[in-house]
């Protein structure tokens, strides 16, 4: 049996290619019977769709991956909190487990909604490799910050 911080590790690898393709570092993997079936990035600048976040992605590829639209065995490993929406895809596919690294005060869920937004059976971890998480947003948006300064 894998850990949560080896799933997290993945997430953290998904991460990283979003990162190097320019996007925000928000990285998932989907897990069931402890073998990655899905995963994902953020993909809304290559894709030019604000829905691209890496639990959307991971999603689709997991329901074509088992040709099935509900996920109850299965876990979302993530690099941060989801967001809203990705909150309200992630009831619907009526997911087992969530797994989180960092939380997101201004983006997440818990900033946007008072109450928890999961389906009733959905259970919750947050704080996995959260440092590991949060380094790398902070890392890319300090970047970000740094090239518009130098226009």
């Amino acid at each position: 049996m894998h850990s949560n911080e080896y799933f997290m590790k993945l997430a953290l690898q998904q991460a990283q290619q979003a990162y190097e393709h320019d996007e925000v570092p928000v990285g998932a993997v989907i897990v069931m019977q402890n073998q990655v079936i899905a995963k994902g990035y953020n993909q809304t600048e290559l894709l030019h769709d604000v829905t691209a976040h890496a639990e959307i992605i991971a999603l689709t590829a997991a329901f074509q991956f088992l040709n099935a639209k509900y996920l109850p065995d299965a876990t979302l490993f993530v690099t941060i909190e989801p967001c809203l929406m990705c909150a309200g895809a992630l009831f619907w596919s009526k997911i087992g487990h969530i797994v989180f690294g960092a939380t997101d005060p201004k983006h997440g869920y818990s900033s946007q909604c008072k109450h928890r937004p999961f389906h009733p059976k959905t259970t919750l971890m947050s704080g996995v490799l959260a440092d590991d998480s949060a380094q790398l947003m902070k890392h890319f948006f300090k970047s970000k910050r740094k090239n518009t300064t130098n226009l």
